[in-house]
């Protein structure tokens, strides 16, 4: 899902996350190597993203210019010139 509204978590901001310690509380080391991993699997996620909208971007532009360079062609089918209606 992608969410529209607020701000986007950026692998920064997991990376420099803080957590109180508490009597008997999660391992510091193991929270810390987590948040570490999921912010490198964000980071690339973000790239894929990136690279998928200039990659769409792209072939946009190439089919608005295939559009223009082929604006006056149109297939002419040789039944409908020869009896002037579509064969059924």
């Amino acid at each position: 899902m992608i969410y529209v509204t607020g701000e986007r978590l950026q692998p920064h901001q997991i990376r420099a996350a803080f957590f109180d310690t508490r009597w008997r509380g999660l391992d510091p080391d193991q929270v810390h190597a987590y948040l570490n991993q999921l912010a490198d699997e964000l980071d690339r996620l973000h790239r894929e993203v990136t690279t998928a909208n200039a990659e769409a971007e792209r072939i946009r532009q190439a089919l608005r210019q295939w559009r223009s360079r082929h604006t006056g062609c149109r297939y002419t089918d040789p039944d409908w010139l020869l009896n002037g209606r579509w064969r059924r």
